[in-house]
């Protein structure tokens, strides 16, 4: 790895791993399951999952990550042969979760458009499912295609590539330096705004209502997990990846600590002011707004242009830059969903990064042609509950056992520790990586596969199967097919 492929500087890497975390995921998805899962007891959940999961497995992933300074199928591969298999399952994961992505910073690329005349008209709502959209629940609808969603899908990924040819600290790390600071003032901007809308309080009130009862549940738990898991990227080889290309006096333990709290602070920063606005639309409606929170994507395409609809002529400066901003912060996302896998395919087959990027482009832009579909929308939902309730917490458990028991995590204890300005791990992190984290992770792993066994429907079971076969049959191809490159077998222990 050339130093082309390293961080120009460690702010740099703090900044990629903030943006790739405080994308799109938590500003459309945070406030619906902090919503829809007790309100403020969601908290009491949230806090142990990121000090009991988030912040150790980010601290394993980043150590074993430097100390390979490779892809993760690589490194999976050196650390036991017979585990390959396994160090491809994720980083293909991740790029499903890359392609569909893709849909919905596609329409977040229309919103830009019609940000600048409100072009969503006085009910947001209806405009996003009917007009946009065009959804339907039919499987049918598949052969619909809606060509405007896909052109602004394209565009999209023609944006990708294009970063994803230069390298990280000109490419991706110049973005994040532009990206990151410009969304926190954005959202700052719009949720100082929000409440102070007529009706605010009403939208508060329900967010931080406590139902203490659902802490006896096991699907707040389940979900507090899952929702570190999305938001922190844990469980995606990103980290790990991003963490083999820092420089040798990154401090990171610092990092991991600065990364999960500002990720923390952000989405709940940003669920202040989405359940203002949602206080103001239950407000001017008569509707609660229980009956207007009924889906994660759409607060973004739904309840921001609701807010926007009533800032007079600030919205015209404010709404195009907010949509911006958020398209921003859906390419860092993206570009960190194609990493690991890129990495992995550079490493195995000697393929030149541009070469490896153009291919994975192509094949990503044609497959999530199927998103642009009036099915789109449905189906993006049911792969994104496999993606993050099986796969993902799947890989979780894989990585804890591979990394703290075959790799051994005491061999990063004293590393970590002598260059970190923070926290010194001891025995207690060993205890949490190496028995508390994977007991714990399987038992939310098995309680999400069942809850998606149980509450999905028919079509969606069908989707996931597939899924899941398209996971397993690419992880499988790409272990079976022969190295092309002579340094495949080859790593260095640095710690």
């Amino acid at each position: 790895m050339g130093d082309k492929n390293e961080w120009g500087s460690n702010l740099s890497f703090i900044l990629a791993m903030i943006g790739s975390a405080v994308g799109l995921g938590n500003i459309w998805r945070y406030p619906y399951v902090l919503y829809s899962n007790g309100g403020g007891a969601f908290y009491i959940p949230y806090i142990v999952a990121i000090l009991l999961m988030g912040i150790p497995f980010l601290i394993l992933e980043y150590g074993v990550g430097y100390n390979y300074k490779s892809s993760f199928a690589k490194a999976i591969a050196k650390i036991n042969s017979k585990f390959e298999y396994l160090g491809w399952l994720l980083p293909v994961a991740v790029f499903m979760i890359m392609i569909y992505y893709s849909a919905i910073l596609g329409w977040d690329g229309i919103y830009i458009l019609l940000s600048f005349f409100k072009g969503w008209g006085a009910d947001p709502n209806a405009f996003f499912a009917n007009t946009l959209l065009q959804s339907s629940d039919s499987y049918l609808s598949l052969t619909h295609f809606i060509p405007y969603i896909a052109i602004a899908m394209l565009v999209g990924w023609v944006i990708i590539w294009f970063i994803s040819h230069r390298d990280l600290e000109k490419g991706l790390g110049k973005v994040s330096k532009l990206l990151v600071p410009l969304l926190f003032i954005i959202m700052v901007v719009i949720v100082v705004f929000s409440l102070t809308l007529p009706g605010a309080s009403i939208g508060l009130a329900e967010l931080f209502n406590p139902d203490w009862s659902l802490l006896s549940h096991f699907e707040i738990w389940m979900a507090a997990f899952g929702q570190i898991v999305f938001s922190l990227s844990l469980g995606m080889s990103i980290a790990f990846t991003y963490a083999s290309y820092t420089k040798d006096n990154a401090d990171l333990v610092t990092n991991t600590i600065s990364i999960a709290l500002a990720n923390s602070l952000f989405e709940n920063f940003a669920a202040l002011g989405v359940f203002s606005i949602l206080g103001y639309m239950s407000l001017q409606s008569g509707t609660a707004v229980s009956e207007l929170v009924t889906q994660g994507t759409g607060l973004v395409f739904v309840a921001y242009p609701t807010v926007f609809n009533v800032l007079g002529q600030w919205a015209y400066v404010l709404g195009p830059l907010f949509f911006l901003t958020v398209y921003l912060a859906g390419l860092t996302s993206i570009l960190s969903t194609i990493e690991p896998l890129s990495f992995s395919i550079q490493n195995k087959f000697g393929l030149t990064r541009n070469k490896t990027m153009s291919i994975l482009c192509v094949i990503g832009a044609l497959i999530s042609m199927i998103y642009a579909t009036s099915y789109g929308g449905s189906l993006l939902g049911y792969v994104d509950t496999f993606i993050n309730q099986i796969a993902l917490l799947f890989g979780v458990i894989v990585e804890c056992i591979i990394f703290a028991w075959v790799f051994k995590a005491e061999k990063l204890v004293d590393f970590m520790n002598s260059r970190t300005r923070t926290i010194k791990l001891g025995k207690w992190w060993i205890v949490i990586v190496k028995y508390i984290l994977p007991i714990f992770i399987s038992i939310v792993w098995i309680g999400g596969l069942i809850d998606v066994i149980n509450s999905s429907t028919i079509h969606q079971l069908n989707f996931t199967i597939i899924s899941a076969a398209i996971l397993l049959i690419s992880a499988l191809v790409f272990t079976v097919l022969p190295s092309k490159n002579e340094d495949w077998t080859k790593t260095e222990d640095r710690v």
